[in-house]
């Protein structure tokens, strides 16, 4: 008898899954996002739906962004729409354990989707809880500041965007570097940045696509503008920890690894070459359970942390101020991508207030419905 209730209990759960939808989630830039390696005048993303028993709905979000990490819209949606095979009657509360059958049926393949699948999961279960995501990572606080970027372009155009930056009442400025242009484009870029706000920290995002040389070229050439960075984010090639390691040493600038972190093994391999003092979690590179990983491990190794994204909407980049924030600790916040997006399909999500982000009206999940 005992084994029947077990069963049926299960079977009847209001957490029990009852489906998944998969879509194309296409939203136009005010502008091109540029980076080191590659341009995106749209962010081509994807949009799953996870509907309980009870009818509660939880939604992710996953911003392949090819010019980063290869991955792309196409293969997020392969790798999503096969969970609709064996998802429905599974149980949310088992999101764990979910997520590591996904990412073993496929997912791996691409970090985006396994982010969207386990965001859609938890959404659907703090919301029939009627937990906010802020305080189910930890509820350590609410608010976060974030910087917001300067992609790649002109030296003018540089300083226009600065400028743009500042008026909205955002401190930190991050910038991003590297490219075909060479070094001395990029100490023009840089140079026309301080200029307009000589007071604003920067961060320097060369999205592991700067050469060692490149890098001393660089750096020297700051040193006598006297232009002082707040952080270089993954300058050198992802697997040159000796390289990550001597910039900060010769420097004596922090370094932040992005590209080179993915997993909490990163971390260790980080740790023991000294290769980076901030490591920057991005949920969109191996979901929301890796990401808790590597916090937990960075943490432990004395390392500090940053929050960042994709090219996301306001629906992941909650998610993520809600990690953040909850968890807290976080020297670092790059959560600005919304502000670059044309329209908003959304209701909900963070409130932004000059640099100011605050999760504290979301009241179950994540808090955004689509329109």
């Amino acid at each position: 008898m005992c084994q029947i209730a077990a069963v049926t209990a299960t079977r009847y759960s209001p957490t029990r899954i009852l489906s998944i939808e998969v879509e194309p989630l296409d939203i136009s830039l005010f502008a091109p996002f540029g980076i080191s390696s590659g341009v995106q005048v749209t962010a081509k993303n994807v949009l799953v739906t996870v509907e309980l028993a009870d009818g509660t709905r939880g939604y992710g979000e996953a911003a392949p962004f090819a010019a980063y990490n290869g991955e792309t819209q196409a293969g997020a949606l392969q790798s999503l729409r096969q969970a609709r095979t064996w998802l429905p009657g599974r149980n949310a509360r088992a999101w764990r354990s979910l997520a590591a059958e996904f990412r073993r049926r496929g997912g791996k393949r691409c970090g985006a989707a396994q982010c969207a699948f386990e965001t859609a999961l938890l959404d659907a279960l703090k919301r029939h809880e009627r937990v906010p995501l802020w305080r189910y990572f930890g509820d350590a606080g609410t608010t976060l500041e974030t910087d917001m970027t300067v992609t790649t372009g002109s030296p003018a155009e540089a300083a226009v965007a600065a400028r743009a930056i500042v008026k909205r009442g955002i401190r930190s400025i991050k910038m991003k570097i590297g490219g075909p242009r060479g070094v001395a484009h990029d100490l023009a870029r840089i140079s026309a940045v301080h200029e307009v706000s000589p007071a604003s920290p920067l961060i320097l995002d060369g999205n592991a696509a700067i050469s060692r040389s490149e890098a001393r070229e660089l750096a020297n050439g700051m040193k006598k503008l006297r232009i002082v960075p707040a952080l270089l984010e993954q300058w050198l090639a992802k697997h040159d920890f000796d390289g990550m390691r001597s910039l900060a040493e010769e420097t004596g600038w922090l370094v932040a690894a992005d590209e080179s972190c993915c997993t909490a093994r990163d971390v260790q391999r980080i740790t023991r070459k000294r290769a980076a003092q901030v490591i920057n979690i991005k949920l969109m590179k191996a979901g929301i359970a890796a990401a808790l990983d590597i916090a937990r491990v960075a943490r432990a190794h004395g390392l500090s942390l940053m929050i960042g994204g994709n090219i996301e909407s306001i629906l992941a980049m909650t998610v993520s101020a809600c990690f953040a924030a909850g968890l807290g600790g976080f020297r670092f916040a790059d959560l600005d991508t919304p502000l670059f997006m044309a329209a908003n399909p959304f209701r909900g999500g963070y409130k932004l207030d000059g640099a100011r982000i605050s999760v504290a009206r979301i009241t179950a999940g994540h808090g955004v419905i689509p329109r």
